[in-house]
């Protein structure tokens, strides 16, 4: 069987190319694959990005299947797929109709409550690139910081105070903690200042291949609440998760009602609900909605 040619449409944001990248190397995981990318983003205006995409997928392998997420993209994946007669799946609700696309895999708290049509596979959050959980070697603990949002503000002393708590009473575990582009400035030094025993990693300084290898190794996961896509990717690396306190700025939304399921459900404890005693929640199960939806494209889409 020849390896599958998967093309990915990035439109340069990190958290788009992540969910692309998550569900072509899950497909990998299932048969072998050859990745290629058609980056749009110092491209400007939907034309001009269209011709781009048509003339970078001429010099490229035929595609067996396109990928991509972000608005920036759909028109030209669509062009793309019709052009290479070939299917497109993009991933979180686009703005142009679904049954446009041959899959749409969206996140359960986008779709508000309604019945999804056949084009659209709800998950359980974004999909990303986190590897199948290890079962030895587990002896890390990793904090994981954001910051405000529209739905969300920022207390940097309330933090603090609770990775201080946390990292007092897992002192047997390797504690690392990385920032993000929202987080304050100031805001991972300060906490590594305050906390011993804290190894500092700014998120400029880190590569692709950074958060999900550390996810990889670590017992537990510790992330600021309004942080989805984190607190996704360390669901689905196999380490008890825990969220950080902060301040909700208005009544809750899609992502502050999508994390109160996650809670009820047990895949997450609030600070607030930890002590050392009890320690974190074991989930119900390790969430591995990229390869789930490896298994599906493959089924629905990709002629055997």
């Amino acid at each position: 069987m020849k390896p599958l040619s998967i093309q990915i449409l990035s439109d340069g944001k990190p958290g788009h190319e992540n969910q692309s990248y998550g569900l072509a190397e899950a497909i990998g995981r299932l048969r072998e694959v050859e990745v290629s990318k058609i980056s749009l983003s110092e491209v400007k205006g939907g034309i001009a990005r269209f011709r781009h995409a048509w003339k970078q997928s001429g010099l490229l392998p035929r595609p067996d299947l396109i990928l991509g997420a972000g608005h920036a993209v759909h028109p030209a994946m669509l062009a793309l797929a019709r052009r290479n007669k070939v299917p497109c799946v993009v991933m979180m609700k686009p703005t142009l109709p679904c049954g446009l696309f041959d899959l749409c895999l969206v996140p359960e708290h986008d779709l508000g409550g309604k019945s999804p049509s056949g084009h659209v596979i709800p998950t359980l959050g974004a999909l990303n690139r986190v590897p199948p959980a290890k079962r030895d070697g587990r002896d890390g603990g990793i904090i994981l910081l954001g910051g405000p949002s529209s739905s969300y503000g920022w207390d940097q002393a309330a933090v603090t105070t609770a990775v201080k708590a946390i990292v007092e009473d897992g002192r047997s575990l390797k504690w690392l903690a990385t920032d993000s582009r929202r987080s304050p400035e100031g805001t991972l030094p300060g906490i590594a200042a305050a906390v011993p025993g804290v190894e500092a990693h700014l998120h400029a300084g880190t590569g692709r291949n950074w958060l999900p290898e550390k996810l990889a190794t670590a017992s537990e996961a510790w992330v600021t609440e309004e942080s989805i896509s984190m607190i996704y990717e360390a669901l689905s690396s196999g380490a008890r998760v825990g969220l950080l306190p902060v301040p909700a700025t208005k009544k809750a939304g899609r992502v502050a009602r999508g994390i109160a399921k996650l809670a009820e459900a047990g895949f997450v404890t609030r600070f607030a609900e930890w002590s050392p005693r009890t320690g974190l929640t074991e989930a119900p199960r390790v969430l591995r909605e990229a390869d789930r939806c490896a298994e599906i494209v493959l089924e629905r889409l990709i002629k055997r």
